[in-house]
């Protein structure tokens, strides 16, 4: 009986392992186009109406927000690109969890190449991305719970809250450029 047991777990942790692989696998494509500033509308369909992006420099709340911030990559770096990834799970339950995406990153501004080592968190609920990090080398995004003074890490969040409001104004507030 234990065996029986036992060997249903099994199968059903296989399965369902196989389900989150699966879907990190529908996942890629699309954070690969923003990140290359190759992004189509569709590829932002992967968010949640609520989701919000935070990275050192920006921190956006709501799809429009984040189409900003990813679509004023080609009018900063005149090449952006995941060049090297590795994707990790820890799904709770279908479509619930984190994806971490261990990643290299390249850009090119102003004629200088940039490579960037980054550590990208997505949170998902219902199957959609709830929240999605990029931590620049790896490290916590500072803020008034990461940082060892919370006042400095209180202006770090709203100077990256002040710089999305402005990226969000001459991005056209998030509309999709025109194809």
């Amino acid at each position: 009986m234990a065996t029986d047991s036992a060997g249903r777990e099994r199968a059903f942790k296989e399965t369902f392992d196989y389900d989150a692989t699966k879907y990190a696998d529908g996942l890629m494509p699309h954070i690969l186009h923003l990140y290359g500033s190759c992004a189509t509308r569709h590829d932002f369909d992967i968010y949640a109406a609520n989701a919000s992006f935070e990275d050192p420099l920006m921190c956006a709340r709501g799809v429009k927000q984040i189409k900003s911030a990813f679509y004023s990559l080609p009018k900063l770096f005149k090449e952006s690109k995941i060049v090297e990834y590795s994707v990790k799970e820890y799904m709770v339950s279908p479509g619930n969890g984190e994806i971490l995406i261990d990643n290299k990153q390249y850009y090119n501004f102003l004629g200088r190449n940039i490579n960037m080592v980054s550590l990208i968190k997505l949170y998902l609920e219902e199957g959609k991305i709830v929240r999605h990090e990029d931590w620049w080398d790896r490290k916590p995004i500072t803020n008034r719970e990461t940082a060892k003074v919370p006042f400095l890490g209180r202006i770090a969040e709203m100077t990256r809250r002040g710089s999305m409001l402005a990226t969000h104004v001459l991005m056209r507030f998030g509309k999709d450029p025109s194809v």
